[in-house]
């Protein structure tokens, strides 16, 4: 069992190391092709385009050796070793913190010097690097699986998911619950009897209007059974069985992958040749970069969603707004459709709906 544990924890480390490293070894060695290319596109010879092509791809090697030694190695060790700082975290997670500082933002930035670099070396436009889909999707890939295995550590990978293990920020399937509604029959039975027991209670000399203490216990104790909760749900049976089969951990797969696509659409529209070469690159990389940021956050923190609202979707909506008005329709309406829609949800339920005016108990 001890043996299981560590070669788990073996399996996790090796696969956040590489995540660190491989992105910004790929990223880097392109933008070194990229100054070659256009060394070799203003004349120089050979051999000093390749030279600064090695320059590059060495200051990459040199800065990943220094952070894996320096900073990396340092932190995990202090993690194993349960150190106050680390182990009483409980609103944020360090790990994603340095990974986000070390390893995504040198790849942005990197990103925004290849396109740079192309830009302000007047080069032809066939000449330009157009495989931009290909280093956005594997910095984002790259913080994906950084942060389904912070999320897998305290969980096992084999047998059924425990109770214990939901609080590792997996979030654990909801049942169905149906509320019993009582019909009309039984409301006027329920209205003749408490008129019956309030004019008993009148006679024995009681109050009128008011119902004795241990009467109030039973209509309590009543009511809270005519509303009970079913927690019973519906699954298919025969053949189909098996379709009602789920798990907390393969579907946080789908919630990872699930909570980047609106980031991950809009970098990809910064590659775009008519986008890189305006200014729009800059604040796109940055509120990008911004929104990011969330995922420092543990996914029960409270703070969470008003975070995604004014870190991610009002920044989009004006970014998506001014792209579509400069250069038409570069990115997918559903995405902005998707920010208005969230950002007018969050005002509305946590705000309009506090009001007087709509504090009331109408259906709708």
């Amino acid at each position: 069992m001890a043996s299981g544990k560590k070669f788990k924890c073996a399996l996790f480390e090796i696969l956040q190391f590489s995540a660190l490293c491989i992105p910004v070894f790929i990223i880097i060695h392109r933008f070194a092709s990229i100054v070659k290319q256009v060394k070799k596109a203003q004349g120089q010879n050979d051999g000093d385009a390749n030279t600064a092509y090695w320059l590059v791809v060495a200051s990459s090697i040199a800065y990943v050796t220094f952070v894996a030694l320096i900073i990396w190695v340092p932190m995990k060790y202090m993690i194993a070793k349960k150190r106050k700082f680390f182990t009483e975290r409980k609103k944020w997670r360090p790990i994603l913190l340095v990974y986000m500082i070390l390893s995504t933002l040198p790849c942005f930035a990197f990103l925004i010097a290849s396109t740079e670099v192309q830009v302000n070396s007047n080069l032809e436009l066939h000449l330009y690097d157009t495989l931009t889909d290909l280093p956005v999707s594997l910095v984002m890939f790259s913080l994906i699986c950084v942060d389904v295995i912070d999320r897998l550590r305290k969980c096992r990978l084999t047998g059924q998911m425990q109770e214990a293990e939901r609080d590792a920020g997996i979030h654990s399937p909801v049942l169905t619950h149906l509320e019993q509604v009582p019909t009309v029959s039984g409301q006027i039975d329920e209205n003749e009897n408490e008129n019956h027991g309030a004019t008993r209670l009148k006679a024995n000399g009681s109050v009128p209007g008011i119902t004795a203490p241990e009467n109030w216990e039973n209509r309590y104790s009543s009511r809270t059974a005519s509303s009970s909760y079913y927690t019973t749900q519906y699954t298919p049976s025969g053949r189909l069985k098996f379709l009602s089969t789920n798990d907390a951990r393969a579907e946080m797969f789908v919630d990872c992958f699930v909570f980047w696509f609106d980031t991950i659409e809009l970098v990809r529209v910064a590659g775009l040749p008519q986008v890189f070469r305006s200014g729009w690159v800059f604040p796109i990389y940055i509120f990008s970069y911004i929104s990011l940021l969330r995922l420092i956050v543990k996914p029960k923190n409270p703070i969470r969603s008003s975070l995604g609202v004014f870190v991610q979707d009002i920044p989009f909506l004006f970014l998506r707004i001014g792209l579509i008005t400069v250069f038409g329709y570069v990115t997918p309406l559903i995405y902005l459709f998707k920010n208005i829609l969230v950002f007018l949800a969050f005002v509305y339920f946590n705000f309009v709906t506090k009001l007087k005016l709509f504090n009331t108990e109408r259906m709708f």
